[in-house]
């Protein structure tokens, strides 16, 4: 699968004074003005586009997000399973998210913005994920490496799955655990989705 990649833009320079914001100082303390100023545009401008601040770190976490799991993605190699591709590549955006910089700020300071997203609906970046995961779950099925079924139940179910790793793996490695960076979760989640998506 090829990385998604964006074309510079007025939008993506408000996006990175975005980003800048909020690893600085966080969510709620990050303003519009903040955002104006760094990104050298009337706060008009941004209003124009996004209501408030929660609507430019929506439209923030999307990007990161969906960029941060196309790029985790390793190339298709001759031989290669699509299985495998997806195993990997799930793996890899895991690691990817958890290492995220911007994931760090926002489970450290404002972790409750995060919640809406796990207990109550999808949000942008999901829906593209779950988007990328029906595509390439296809070619899977075509191939004969991913057993069949309905391809948007597999990619929620396989969402579901790669999320609780992403969100909850400190809540389960403890302080005395010997594996770094949780290596060994890593490794159980490769198992878990080459079971799940094997015939």
């Amino acid at each position: 699968m090829t990385p998604i990649r964006h074309n510079h833009s007025d939008g993506d320079a408000v996006l990175d004074a975005v980003r800048d914001c909020v690893l600085a100082v966080g969510v709620r303390r990050t303003t519009m003005t903040d955002v104006a100023r760094r990104a050298g545009v009337s706060r008009m401008t941004l209003y124009r586009r996004w209501p408030d601040v929660r609507s430019l770190v929506g439209d923030l976490m999307t990007r990161e997000w969906v960029a941060a799991a196309t790029d985790a993605m390793p190339e298709r190699r001759p031989g290669t399973l699509t299985r495998d591709l997806i195993a990997d590549g799930l793996v890899a955006g895991v690691a990817a998210f958890r290492a995220h910089p911007l994931f760090h700020k926002i489970v450290d300071v404002d972790p409750e913005l995060l919640l809406p997203y796990v207990l109550d609906r999808r949000g942008a970046s999901q829906e593209a994920l779950l988007a990328l995961l029906a595509d390439v779950l296809r070619e899977g099925h075509a191939d004969g490496s991913v057993r069949q079924g309905h391809v948007e139940r597999q990619a929620r179910a396989l969402l579901l799955i790669v999320q609780s790793f992403a969100l909850s793996l400190r809540t389960m490695t403890d302080a005395d655990d010997t594996e770094l960076n949780g290596d060994a979760f890593l490794a159980e989640l490769r198992g878990i989705l080459e079971r799940t998506l094997t015939p």
